[in-house]
């Protein structure tokens, strides 16, 4: 089959590696009919996730056809499904609790002391991102084998097109965490530091759960139009000095609760930031943090953060004193994708949440190439890539 592998910074290319097999009992097969490239594929397009090898292959965005079962799946043969990023069995104790990206096995034994001895507990498993989470082949192919196809796809009904449901298996149920993270209260205001497409879907998820104000924060113009088309309050923060915009904009206090959807690979000529990006650039950090600096910084007293971007490793110059001298909570984590499958498709079909407005782009598989490269080099204009096997 045709697959998108990784074969080191800024080197991704289309090649035919073998077909996926059913392995244990609980896979399935899933025939990609519409995957995605994510914003956090451009963390290891970039050569900021470590452990990749060559040949992985990428894609944690995808949907498709079910065309082969194991013994112990519960979908059909024919069933179309959305597939959730996060691997997860359903049976240990985080699944239990529905924390299901903290799924104790997910990822296999033999790759789980990777993460261990960086963060104290093994990390879940992931498709198509790393050999740390888990060296799962990812959906930027043909075909993908799918473990737990019995806890983790959910069937699509008939005639509803790929486009309207592909974002539920990351970036819908990301964005919508990190606003139910926020604790969001009637009248609240909440700031987004970032306008990519978890910082689009946060904001309309926020006005659902009944922010009264959200403020976006971003620099490309496409996406704070894209933000402002939804009903949210601009910053360009190339125009403006966002610390002192937010405070003239909630009356001195400060947002009741702010979003990080921004991450490792912070923009923007600031003085921290430059000096994140020399350490990034000598290998003496890992991490660009300004974002989440900047809301801790903006949050008022006793408000929430919420962060559901990316880092990977330690940081310096963390405002640790902020975050506890003013009372406020910090949530995050990679999304219980599996969590929030069922009530986010019915919203979609009962036309509470817009997706489709997002894609910008369509290609085929083979162009993948291309269309990381074009979402590296001008997010402005490309907020979303959806790629499409047997595309011509």
């Amino acid at each position: 089959m045709r697959a998108l592998a990784w074969h080191g910074k800024h080197d991704v290319r289309v090649d035919t590696v073998d077909d996926p097999e059913i392995v244990n009992p609980r896979d399935a097969i899933i025939k990609v009919t519409s995957t995605a490239i994510c914003g956090s594929d451009l963390h290891l397009y970039d050569g900021y996730i470590p452990t990749m090898k060559a040949g992985d292959v990428l894609g944690h965005e995808f949907m498709g056809e079910v065309v082969e079962v194991g013994s112990g799946s519960t979908l059909k043969k024919g069933q179309r499904v959305v597939v959730p990023f996060t691997i997860a069995c359903g049976s240990c104790f985080h699944c239990g609790k529905k924390q299901y990206s903290a799924c104790d096995n997910g990822n296999p034994a033999d790759n789980q002391d990777i993460a261990e001895k960086l963060y104290g507990h093994p990390m879940s498993g992931l498709f198509g991102y790393s050999h740390m989470t888990g060296g799962y082949s990812g959906g930027q192919a043909e075909y993908v084998r799918v473990p737990f196809s019995d806890v983790g796809p959910i069937i699509v009904p008939d005639g509803i097109d790929d486009d309207k449901v592909l974002f539920l298996s990351d970036i819908l149920p990301t964005g919508w965490m990190a606003a139910e993270n926020c604790d969001i209260e009637p009248g609240d205001t909440v700031a987004v530091w970032g306008c990519g497409p978890v910082g689009l879907f946060a904001i309309q998820s926020a006005f659902l759960l009944g922010a009264e104000r959200v403020i976006a924060i971003d620099h490309f113009p496409r996406r704070l139009e894209l933000a402002a088309q939804f009903g949210a309050e601009i910053i360009n923060f190339e125009e403006s000095k966002t610390s002192e915009a937010l405070l003239e904009m909630t009356g001195g206090i400060g947002p009741d609760a702010v979003i990080d959807a921004v991450g490792l690979e912070a923009h923007g000529l600031f003085a921290d930031n430059v000096i994140d990006q020399i350490k990034v650039s000598t290998f003496l950090g890992t991490d660009r943090t300004h974002a989440i600096r900047q809301a801790i910084i903006a949050c008022r007293k006793g408000g929430r953060v919420s962060m559901p971007a990316v880092y990977g490793g330690f940081v310096d110059k963390f405002p640790l004193g902020a975050l506890m001298e003013k009372g406020l909570t910090l949530k995050t984590g990679q999304t219980h994708v599996q969590r929030y499958l069922q009530p986010l498709l019915t919203a979609i079909m009962e036309e509470k949440i817009d997706t489709t407005f997002l894609i910008s782009h369509r290609m085929p598989l083979e162009k993948a190439p291309e269309g990381y490269k074009l979402f590296h080099d001008e997010q402005d204009q490309a907020t979303k890539i959806v790629l499409k096997p047997g595309l011509n």
